[in-house]
């Protein structure tokens, strides 16, 4: 009796066994083996972690600026407004001297909101490279185990199969490896 339960534990551990090694070797299938593979690199930013992090920074620093311009285009309509009422009551040259004045905040705050916007964009093409120099490793890396020598992306490539597209794979592979970036210093 107990030499069959021993026979009984025996199969069930080599089919357990078995599934490990047979999902271990669909993982490895998963890489596919080709001298070239192609990736969607904007998809690689936008559906990884790091780049959902990135898109909610900006899209969070874009409304707090349209926010701040919208108020500060309330703030002029209402000056100008002011302004155009008390032209009837002023001199010539003193309402020109007032319009200047007025015109050369205008054109202040616009180079100074205009900044704010490009610092905004700035900061979404610095956090690109960033990840871009996180991501070499991780490609490098299915590059190897694919046995390519090169990856394309995808929409420079006129035709391809679509089994040696990575970009899922690496999207996951990355997301494992540097989450959102914000873990630690290693990706900045």
């Amino acid at each position: 009796m107990r030499l069959g339960l021993f026979r009984h534990l025996v199969l069930i551990a080599a089919l357990v066994m078995g599934a490990a090694f047979a999902s271990h070797a669909q993982e490895a299938r998963s890489v596919p083996q080709a001298p070239i593979l192609t990736i969607e690199s904007d998809r690689l930013f936008a559906e990884s972690a790091f780049g959902k992090r990135v898109a909610a920074q900006i899209k969070a620093e874009e409304s707090v600026l349209l926010k701040e311009n919208r108020k500060i285009e309330e703030e002029l309509v209402a000056e100008e407004k002011r302004l155009t009422e008390l032209r009837a009551q002023m001199e010539p040259d003193e309402f020109r001297t007032l319009a200047d004045s007025f015109d050369a905040r205008v054109q202040e705050i616009r180079q100074l909101q205009d900044g704010k916007a490009r610092s905004i964009a700035e900061t979404g093409d610095q956090e690109r490279g960033t990840f871009i120099r996180a991501a070499q490793p991780v490609l490098i890396d299915l590059m190897r185990e694919a046995g390519a020598g090169v990856i394309l992306e995808r929409r420079s490539v006129l035709f391809s199969a679509n089994a040696i597209d990575i970009t899922d794979l690496a999207i996951a592979r990355l997301n494992d490896a540097i989450g959102d970036g914000t873990q630690s210093d290693d990706t900045r």
